[in-house]
């Protein structure tokens, strides 16, 4: 099926404070130049957000995570729990249209869908509460036929039963999920043949049913402010003084200070004193993205060297590369890992490839054959 972003766009996307958060945390999961395997959580926390996935959500999450545009496009249209489109404000009824549904009456849910939201899949309804699309297998062919609303399954639906469900959604209401003809989940309809002793104790719900009662929000899409981000893979941030709040300089160990703890530089040491009041601008600099490499404003002796000799380097990516003052294959060779960090976060259009091409080694392994 062709998947084609949506003619109208908005201008703009950003995370909510609390999904920026969120975000991040994710992104932390990952070490240094592979932030892109965060793409698919990223992308359907945008969903999630707005509903669907516009083109500026797609370039968001790339810049977010170094990836050029086309690789987070190319997952947005693979997958198709990705909504390319508007959706409904309520809800997107997914109906089952694989054999057992198809068989079952997936045809009427169709019809009841078609009546009641939009004559066409894709398309909003005139009130903007709902839309619809025919899916694939959703994995319930027990209790065909069936619908994705929201998070949860509604199963062994009727035509009368699906238009309750979309009545009582535009109210407000959450119907409860699960099968909707009094099975408690995938049993014979003429009731279990075994377990029997199970079914006096057993909960009203089924544990997937009873999870979404409780939780009373079926629909409800997800914002930022369900649970505390947990990140035990971090180490704790080291503690900062509070904005405007003086700091008294502390001497380094083994560095004579006066009696106001200001350091005694002797002549000798005035090279190390230098690195030293260095050392703070380098940190941030590590702390923004890596360290600089040695960069030229020119190749050398005016010849320039083919670096489209590295996979995933074309000439696009060779004149980015240029911009930033790298013309020699043997400047690559030379990246240490905070060097690469830099370039794949200064990179405009292509943060991230250096890392995941692992130009370095090839780098390495052309000089090496010269």
């Amino acid at each position: 099926m062709l998947r084609r972003l949506h003619p109208e766009q908005p201008e703009s996307f950003a995370f909510t404070p609390a999904n920026l958060e969120w975000a991040k945390a994710q992104i932390s999961k990952y070490p240094e130049g592979r932030q892109a395997s965060a793409i698919i959580p990223l992308l359907w926390r945008a969903q999630e957000q707005e509903g669907w996935l516009s083109r500026p959500a797609i370039e968001y999450v790339a810049g977010m995570l170094g990836m050029a545009y086309i690789r987070a496009l190319e997952v947005a249209t693979f997958y198709f729990m990705f909504q390319l489109q508007p959706v409904g404000s309520v809800a997107n009824i997914q109906i089952c249209g694989t054999t057992s549904c198809m068989i079952c009456g997936a045809e009427d849910l169709v019809s009841v869908c078609r009546e009641l939201i939009a004559p066409k899949p894709h398309m909003v309804s005139a009130d903007g509460k709902f839309s619809w699309e025919e899916v694939e297998c959703l994995g319930a062919c027990a209790n065909a036929p069936m619908a994705q609303i929201g998070k949860d399954y509604y199963e062994n639906l009727t035509a009368e039963r699906l238009r309750e469900i979309l009545a009582e959604l535009a109210t407000g209401k959450v119907p409860v999920p699960g099968p909707q003809n009094g099975r408690y989940s995938s049993e014979p309809e003429g009731g279990p043949t075994t377990l029997k002793d199970y079914v006096e104790g057993r909960d009203q719900y089924n544990a997937s049913v009873r999870l979404a009662v409780d939780l009373g929000e079926t629909v409800k899409r997800i914002d930022g402010t369900e649970a505390p981000i947990l990140t035990p893979w971090l180490k704790p941030a080291e503690a900062t003084p509070a904005e405007g709040e003086a700091t008294e300089p502390t001497p380094a160990e083994g560095v004579p200070a006066d009696a106001t703890g200001v350091l005694i530089q002797e002549a000798t040491e005035e090279p190390k004193a230098r690195a030293a009041l260095n050392e703070p601008a380098k940190a941030a600099e590590r702390a923004s993205g890596g360290v600089k490499p040695v960069t030229l404003s020119a190749p050398r002796s005016d010849k320039r060297e083919d670096l489209t000799q590295l996979n995933g380097v074309d000439e696009k990516v060779e004149a980015a590369l240029q911009a930033l003052g790298i013309w020699h294959i043997n400047q690559i060779a030379e990246w240490t890992d905070e060097e690469l960090a830099w370039v794949d976060a200064n990179l405009e259009g292509y943060r991230g490839r250096a890392s995941r091409e692992g130009w370095v080694a090839q780098a390495k392994a052309l000089l090496a054959e010269k």
